[in-house]
């Protein structure tokens, strides 16, 4: 029996990472399998006629062995992994796509579903208990429960080859992430760099034994290189192998795995009695269609396209002008618009990242959690960590009585997964008269402190930490009976609220001063820089929307019809992007190839949901600026309705009871200066 299948015997039921070996992970998971299968005959072979309490109750519980060790898998194979735990994850994904179909096209156990189902109305059951009851019904009839047998058996191959085949993208993306470096010999070359951003690539360069610098694909060296590198060809270079991972004709291209990821969800939604893949997942989101997701982004590029042309007209005019540029290129994008941003606001990054030393802006998060939700951080050393540089705290409440865990993981490393993303290894739920509290991570890649400086966040890097800050107090403050309903367990499309909302206090002067002091004098932050920051805000809005909708209507694309027809994907794609182009297209790039966020993660006919979140978030932040950004009655509403309750009830019913009424996009459009 591995230390992964035993009761964990640590402070607060932490994971014992240091006791955990990669050889422990599969026989862990087939025997956290094999149990849960005991727990499911044992519902299954119950005598008494079913109920909610026997049946759906004992099901929420079920498995609980094999969740935890998942979670503590796959958050390692996406911060912390390696060729042994990615073989794993091939050998593993496979099993469990095979339980969860063992559980979902179980005959004897849906037909105790149902018969608790097709009795609900006369069990005067809880809101959350309603909702569990839907959803695991659902989880049947959506999955293939009412298919005849031979159909069953094609739907299980179809998801063992789909969770093969989604890794396999991941793997290959992480490789080409990993295969290309920009070596730079010639001092001349790191023209217009920052000099943080030169010598975290000395350092890179001197980790690899070599002379010189080396710029990466990973975020922290890329944005600043296309940002600020005065070498055009070396911009170029360094997008073009952006662009193209997964697309370069060699072992780790990604044009076929995507072509038969979106024929086999495609196939698997026809199997299943729907149109597209996009009207199965659509059916469980609050935008409920294919039909209204189109027309949300049309809605919005019809308002935001005006105003892209207006801006990436007055961007071509104003490279014209600095160097004679005829043609602006994808490469050129963030260069001259960092520069235009500069002479319009005089405001630049290298300006405002020695008022956002990492350690402060964590803080800062920490304070206005503590403001609003009377949220204390402590950081303690006594739970174990997977990766030495990983910071644990433990979160309380007001009493003083534990609310969370949090573990914060916040630097690029060989075996992390570029991006940035939050994460559980425990969910929050309730137990034989327990609240049993949840353990909570987020991972990010920001620049590493070097030997004569901190890491200096930029504002967009200190937006990131505040959106996967606010991911992690949806899950910190989760409080509801059942696992599979607690904290981020809600529909795709109203997820990114919670995020997305604590992002705006980072705009707020009265929020900025409680952290944004100059790493070396102390001085708060000038009110003319956030004065800047806030007019800034909206700068090139319309062309940042029109990549998000392009990102959007790609997805709905691949997902909302039959693709069977499509063979090129680089011809596809740029089908689908005709109304959203500003660029020349590059031959050498395709977007699909590397679009982990579908291809990969969770967000296959999703991606418009940060467009629709933000909707929400903007009409939500519009209540709190009312009240005060920090009122308390607002911000308790905000709790008790939308973070404390995860998916127990309807998005938009938690939604009208935080708000009052249904959001608008005016306060969306208004923000973004698109009125």
């Amino acid at each position: 029996m591995s230390v992964l299948t035993k009761k964990f015997t640590t402070k607060y039921d932490t994971a014992p990472f240091s006791q955990i070996k990669n050889e422990d992970f599969l026989p862990a998971f087939k025997e956290a399998i094999a149990s849960a299968k005991q727990e499911v005959d044992g519902i299954v072979n119950n005598p008494e006629a079913p109920t909610f309490e026997n049946t759906i109750e004992a099901m929420a519980f079920s498995g609980a062995a094999l969740d935890r060790i998942s979670s503590i898998f796959f958050n390692l194979h996406s911060a912390e992994t390696n060729d042994e735990i990615q073989k794993i994850a091939q050998e593993v994904s496979p099993l469990l796509s095979e339980f969860g179909n063992d559980i979902r096209l179980n005959a004897d156990l849906f037909k105790k579903v149902k018969a608790v189902y097709d009795n609900k109305d006369s069990l005067s059951l809880t809101a959350e208990q309603a909702t569990l009851l839907d959803k695991q019904y659902k989880s049947f009839s959506r999955n293939g429960a009412n298919l005849a047998e031979d159909k069953k058996n094609e739907l299980r191959e179809i998801d063992k080859e789909l969770s093969k085949l989604s890794l396999e993208f991941g793997e290959n993306v992480l490789s080409e992430t990993h295969a290309f470096e920009l070596h730079i010999t010639d001092e001349k070359d790191l023209s217009g760099l920052p000099e943080g951003t030169i010598e975290a690539a000395k350092e890179l360069a001197q980790s690899h034994e070599k002379e010189g610098w080396i710029f990466s694909l990973d975020y922290p060296s890329y944005v600043p290189f296309m940002t600020y590198a005065d070498n055009r060809e070396l911009r170029k270079k360094m997008a073009i192998a952006f662009g193209s991972k997964g697309f370069q004709k060699n072992e780790h291209d990604n044009q076929e795995i995507v072509l038969q990821i979106a024929r086999l969800r495609f196939e698997r939604a026809k199997l299943l009695g729907y149109a597209s893949h996009a009207h199965f997942v659509l059916e469980e989101r609050m935008a409920e269609s294919p039909e209204k997701v189109n027309s949300f982004l049309n809605d919005l590029l019809a308002k935001a396209r005006p105003a892209a042309e207006k801006e990436f007209i007055q961007l071509t005019a104003f490279a014209k002008k600095l160097d004679a540029i005829d043609q602006l290129e994808k490469w050129d994008g963030a260069y001259y618009s960092e520069k235009l941003k500069q002479q319009l606001f005089n405001l630049d990054d290298e300006k405002l990242k020695p008022y956002f030393k990492l350690e402060n802006v964590l803080e800062g998060a920490f304070t206005v959690a503590g403001k609003l939700y009377g949220l204390t951080f402590i950081e303690i050393n006594d739970i174990e960590k997977y990766h030495p540089e990983v910071k644990t705290y433990e979160v309380k409440d007001i009493a003083g009585n534990l609310v969370s865990v949090f573990y914060a993981d916040f630097f690029p490393r060989k075996g992390k997964r570029n991006g940035a993303w939050m994460t559980s290894f425990k969910s929050q739920y309730v137990l034989g008269g327990s609240n049993e509290r949840p353990h909570v991570s987020i991972v990010c890649n920001f620049t590493k402190p070097t030997e004569t400086k901190p890491s200096l966040l930029t504002f967009n890097e200190v937006t990131t930490l505040f959106h996967e800050f606010g991911h992690a107090l949806h899950g910190m403050l989760a409080d509801t009976i059942y696992p599979s309903l607690s904290g981020t367990s809600v529909y795709w499309d109203f997820v990114e609220l919670p995020s997305q909302i604590f992002e705006n206090w980072c705009y707020e002067p009265e929020a900025l001063a409680l952290f944004a002091r100059h790493y070396q004098t102390g001085e708060i932050i000038p009110t003319e820089f956030i004065q800047k920051i806030k007019e800034s805000a909206s700068f090139q809005e319309g062309m940042a929307t029109l990549r998000q909708l392009s990102f959007g209507l790609l997805d709905m694309g691949w997902h909302g019809q039959d693709p069977t027809p499509i063979k090129d994907v680089k011809e596809f794609e740029n089908i689908q992007f005709v109304s959203t182009k500003l660029y020349p297209d590059v031959k050498e790039n395709a977007m699909s190839t590397s679009f982990s966020h579908i291809f990969q993660g969770g967000y296959s006919s999703g991606y418009y949901s940060y467009k629709w979140a933000e909707v929400l978030d903007a009409d939500a932040f519009e209540y709190f600026k009312e009240q005060g950004i920090f009122d308390s009655e607002v911000a308790t509403k905000f709790k008790e309705n939308i973070l404390s309750k995860g998916g127990t009830e309807h998005p938009m019913v938690l939604y009208k009871r935080f708000r009052g009424s249904e959001p608008k996009p005016d306060a969306l459009l208004k923000r973004a200066g698109l009125l």
